[in-house]
């Protein structure tokens, strides 16, 4: 049986078929408690470096070319092991990415679910 991968934003309620639930920011989301967020685990170190984050500045005109370095930023050293731990998570359940970023489309999650759909 294939396992999925989602992506939600953490406001959104938790459901059943959420699997585990995992936080790709680097930062805490704003408002949010941590008992209220029902969360697996927390992988900051698999998110976008903090340079690469404000460069960024969640511009959709800009995602292509934030895709592509932060692609690129998963096979450093600095975040290939969460990025290895997580693609081994996905590859055994079911996940669901979570992010405060309210354009998911255009956010790291996005780009880590693409990236470990293919790794499979």
């Amino acid at each position: 049986m294939a396992t999925q991968i989602t992506c939600r934003r953490v406001y959104e309620e938790t459901t059943a078929r959420d699997g585990k639930r995992v936080l790709v920011d680097r930062v805490w989301p704003r408002g949010m408690r941590k008992e209220d967020l029902h969360l697996d685990e927390w992988l900051r170190e698999v998110a976008p470096s903090t340079e690469l984050r404000k460069w960024y500045g969640h511009d959709p005109d800009r995602f292509a070319e934030f895709r592509r370095r932060y692609l690129s930023e998963l096979r450093d050293s600095q975040h290939r092991q969460a990025a290895v731990h997580l693609r081994d998570l996905a590859t055994h359940d079911t996940v669901t990415l979570l992010t405060a970023t309210k354009d998911i489309e255009h956010s790291q999650a996005a780009v880590l679910a693409e990236w470990l759909a293919g790794k499979r």
